[in-house]
């Protein structure tokens, strides 16, 4: 079909087909933008966190005043929640992923740099520590309970200590020697000493998001005993359907093993709860987002419609010439449609330059990542599709005018 005569038409309703190709372009930007925000909110919450979510218990407990002896009195407690009937496993640390604050540490591959490579959060774990959590250690060993540093020792001036190796993650390992076997190489962190790579595990998450999703699983795991008054976090494995219970007993024994403490009720939960608590905002601006890419797309349909209807209106006579000399009403569906598409490929032209300048705004304010490529196509996609849904309706009504239209006002 010969497009001149509708880029003449159109040019002759400059306006309305100036408020279509608009209309599109901005639905075009952010549908790209929020299409491509959704994603990267779902990828964070189907990222997996490498521990046992659906078997861990967590309990944050806090000293009143100074505990002078937090050494034994956390060796007491960890012997006895083990004790504790349906727990198989037990362990402290300085602190759990699923939360909005983390114990961070600058990495580097030399002793003298000016820069750290990256920074990672640092995990201070037990013996236990991989077993309660259920990490999966994927190459080399994990600490054994001689090699673990008494958290006092670190804060210690006179004390000189030395850490006997560091667990990472794959994530980790890879990003410091791509391509290579970590294990033994050296690392500096924690002082200037170098502290070699021992073990590596498949995957745990850190807390927070700091330095966004590509740095989720920068995370070092140091032998060190965590004693309760850092942090207090008692973490405890069960089975899934003993959570509760487990966590209603192992409170009352805390308590009754040390009656000068205080349980945080409100951060004493399952990881379940802690996950979903976490992710809630995700959840939220997910669901936001996709109730606007909707609301685009139907008034942009709506827009389409009206504009197709006004203009069959408007243009009946010509239409009914038009069959009187023989179009068919294929021919007048295909012109409706094809100036449609002439329309929204416009708009989605300049929409896609907005949406790089929405995403360049965005990265500069809120620390997005580059819009990717992909999204421009399918956002392309969607208004083209749904432009050639908006018109048929108005476009079918065209081709049902009869030819004796043209002859009414003779």
């Amino acid at each position: 079909m010969d497009i001149r005569p509708i880029l003449s038409t159109l040019l002759r309703h400059k306006t309305a087909a100036a408020l279509i190709v608009l209309e599109i372009a901005l639905t075009c930007a952010i549908i790209c933008n929020a299409l491509f925000m959704v994603g990267e909110r779902l990828t964070q919450m189907r990222q997996p966190s490498g521990i046992a979510v659906d078997e861990l218990v967590r309990i944050q407990i806090i000293p009143i005043g100074n505990d002078a002896d937090a050494a034994a009195q956390t060796r007491s407690d960890l012997q006895m929640l083990r004790s504790l009937p349906g727990v198989t496993g037990a362990t402290t640390t300085n602190q759990v992923p699923f939360v909005n604050s983390s114990w961070n540490s600058g990495v580097n591959l030399e002793p003298d740099q000016q820069q750290s490579t990256l920074v990672a959060t640092t995990y201070m774990g037990d013996d236990q520590f991989l077993d309660t959590f259920g990490v999966e250690l994927v190459a080399g060993r994990y600490f054994t309970a001689d090699e673990l540093i008494p958290h006092a020792a670190l804060s210690d001036p006179e004390q000189e200590v030395r850490v006997p190796g560091v667990v990472v993650t794959r994530t980790l390992a890879e990003r410091l020697f791509p391509g290579e076997n970590p294990l033994g190489k050296p690392i500096y962190v924690w002082g200037d000493e170098p502290v070699r790579i021992v073990g590596v595990v498949a995957n745990l998450i850190r807390p927070g998001n700091a330095g966004g999703p590509e740095s989720s699983e920068y995370t070092l795991i140091m032998p060190v005993r965590a004693n309760y008054d850092l942090g207090g976090q008692y973490i405890i494995r069960t089975t899934p359907e003993r959570r509760q219970e487990i966590l209603a007993s192992a409170g009352d024994a805390l308590r009754a093993n040390g009656p000068k403490r205080i349980i945080l009720e409100d951060n004493t939960k399952t990881f379940r709860e802690l996950r979903d608590e976490y992710y809630q905002q995700q959840r939220s601006m997910v669901w936001l987002l996709g109730i606007v890419c909707i609301a685009l797309l139907l008034i942009t349909a709506l827009g389409i419609v009206g504009l197709a209807s006004f203009w069959v209106q408007q243009r009946s006579k010509q239409i009914g010439i038009r069959r009187a000399l023989g179009a068919t009403r294929g021919q007048i569906l295909r012109y409706f449609q094809i100036e449609n598409f002439l329309l929204a490929t416009i708009g989605i032209v300049v929409g896609m330059v907005l949406a790089f300048g929405i995403n360049q705004m965005l990265m500069g304010r809120y620390e997005l990542p580059r819009l990717p490529l992909v999204y421009l196509p399918i956002g392309a996609v969607a208004l083209w599709l749904l432009g050639q849904i908006a018109v048929l309706g108005p476009a079918r009504r065209a081709a049902a005018v009869p030819p004796a239209v043209a002859t009414r006002s003779v």
